[in-house]
């Protein structure tokens, strides 16, 4: 049983702190590579140095565009032990994305992978940034991406304007004079829990992501409330896929990692591969999307799989004597970029009361949730359906270049765009979003940006983006679109549009209509909803499966 004191108040406390307590324990698992906590402190302390030595600090904003892995942990505590602010980046982002946040966001330094599957990141900052090509660094002075000042890619890249990392990293700051474990711990003690260290960006309503800035203390405080929930400690394994540059993903790691569990890697997902390293490693923790989870048990050798070690797992997953008596009496845990993950929980194990069916569960302690009126914006009644407002020690504390004004009510409260109702028990029931948002696989898609794009094409017209409930991806993008003579080739378009999307956003369909087919509201304007009615209809009589197609 872990000790659940003394309570560690700054990232750079924690990994410390593991290292002395955990020492020899494995912490990262990917294939053949397996690092303990020592060993993830020695790793990330030479990598905060190295950071030192090219001129970060408290404040510095630093990116991370890497695959889950233990190079992508042991960079953002390395980052986040000296006190910078670190922007983990989506490995989906094509040039115009990754341009936008990269230039939003005011990052210094970019710690990236050369290449991931079949995206070349150097070649897509060539793209992005032109200048880079004539240039030699660090430092680098770019109009692009004027504060960017150094770019470190792992791999076998070569480039004039980027060095190699971890190794020339880290002999950065072996060969610096006057950095050295002594500075970084005085470093690491000016880093207090109220410094902001996370920025992570999630599709906004808008075109334009937001970036919802996290202190080193919410963090911890989320943590250690959600491991009273949910623990793990010595002697777990943990496989959760779920990307780092999402929430998610992210508050999952630095709770397995808090709890001195380990952590369970593969270089991208294959449901062979899932197998085999959960038979292979034991895993007791098991946290993946619908859709990851449905071809895991489609498999072949699913059937054969030993799953007796399994604590937390999908429902049909859970060894039969461990289960709930239906899926629906499983509380649906929930939260948000801006809660940090969970704002919303039970603890595991926990099966509803057949009256709480569905019910996603009741607040994390601390977390003050208020379901407001949508007619009159006060308070609504138990049961009554309304918009969900959040407020807590460990709720964002703001979106990063948005005035606090525009962000929470005069009483400190966000308002989260979710639709639902909480009884009188404090059981909360969701109920979708309250604007058009998509979530797709787990990924936040905005109609909008995805229009926006559309509409730059010359091919293209009109267009309306809509979500269409789907049983594995809980929905698909779905393109409404006038096209400005012959609908084009949609291969073609997809490859352009993933060019210029992630490819999570690229619609899986397109319903192509003639002028003066899309459903507009009385004042001229394109009507979601009704758009939304009329794909429903389209592809319920042509019988078509889209979330399969394209």
């Amino acid at each position: 049983m872990r000790d659940p004191e003394p309570h560690p108040a700054t990232l750079a406390e924690l990994v410390r702190g593991l290292a002395e307590r955990y020492g020899e324990s494995e912490a990262l698992v990917q294939g053949d590579r397996r690092i303990d906590f020592a060993g993830l402190e020695r790793a990330s302390a030479e990598l905060a140095l190295g950071l030192v030595a090219g001129g970060a600090g408290k404040g510095t904003r630093i990116a991370l565009l890497m695959p889950n892995g233990p190079d992508c942990v042991i960079a953002w505590l390395a980052a986040a032990r000296i006190g910078a602010l670190v922007i983990p980046l989506s490995t989906f982002y094509p040039a115009r994305e990754l341009h936008w946040v990269l230039r939003h966001a005011d990052v210094h330094t970019l710690l990236c992978r050369d290449r991931y599957l079949n995206h070349d990141y150097l070649e897509r900052l060539e793209k992005l940034a032109p200048s880079l090509a004539g240039s030699a660094g660090p430092p680098l002075y770019l109009p692009e991406l004027p504060f960017l000042r150094a770019v470190w890619a792992w791999g076998g890249g070569e480039r004039s304007w980027a060095r190699h990392g971890p190794g020339g990293l880290a002999e950065q700051g072996r060969e610096t004079p006057g950095v050295d474990e002594a500075l970084l711990r005085e470093l690491e003690d000016c880093v207090s829990p109220a410094d902001p260290t996370l920025i992570i960006y999630t599709s906004g309503s808008t075109a334009e992501p937001k970036g919802a800035v996290h202190t080193h203390g919410a963090i911890l405080r989320h943590t250690r409330s959600v491991n009273e929930y949910l623990p793990s400690g010595p002697g777990d394994s943990c496989f959760f896929p779920a990307p780092f540059f999402w929430v998610g993903g992210l508050q999952r790691q630095i709770h397995t990692l808090y709890g001195g569990a380990c952590t369970l890697f593969l270089e991208s997902f294959d449901a062979a591969d899932a197998i085999d390293l959960i038979e292979r490693e034991g895993a007791t923790h098991l946290m993946v999307w619908p859709h990851q989870a449905k071809a895991i048990r489609e498999h072949p050798r699913f059937a054969g799989l030993d799953l007796s070690r399994l604590r937390s797992a999908p429902f049909d997953f859970l060894p039969q004597e461990r289960r709930p008596s239906a899926p629906d009496r499983v509380p649906n845990i929930i939260g948000m970029t801006e809660t940090f993950a969970h704002h919303t929980i039970e603890a595991a194990g926990t099966e509803l009361p057949p009256e709480k069916r569905g019910a996603c569960g009741r607040a994390l302690p601390g977390m003050e949730r208020r379901i407001v009126d949508l007619g009159n914006g006060r308070p609504a009644a138990p049961g009554e359906l309304g918009e969900l407002w959040v407020r807590g020690p460990t709720v964002t504390q703001g979106l990063y270049k948005r005035e606090r004004e525009e962000v929470f009510t005069p009483d400190g409260f966000y308002r989260t765009g979710d639709r639902g109702a909480i009884d009188a028990d404090d059981y909360y029931f969701f109920h979708g979003r309250l604007g058009d948002m998509i979530k797709t696989g787990g990924a936040n898609v905005s109609p909008r940006e995805v229009e926006g794009v559309l509409l730059s094409l010359d091919e293209i017209e009109q267009a309306c983006v809509v979500g269409i409930e789907d049983p594995e991806m809980g929905q698909i993008v779905v393109a409404a679109a006038v096209p400005a003579a012959e609908p084009p080739d949609e291969v073609e378009l997809r490859a352009r549009l993933r060019e210029l999307l992630s490819a999570f956003k690229v619609p899986r369909r397109f319903l192509w209509l003639a002028s003066g087919e899309l459903p507009l509201t009385d004042s001229g304007k394109l009507h979601p909803g009704r758009v939304r009615e009329l794909v429903r209809r389209r592809l319920a009589a042509d019988g078509s499966d889209p979330a399969h197609e394209g």
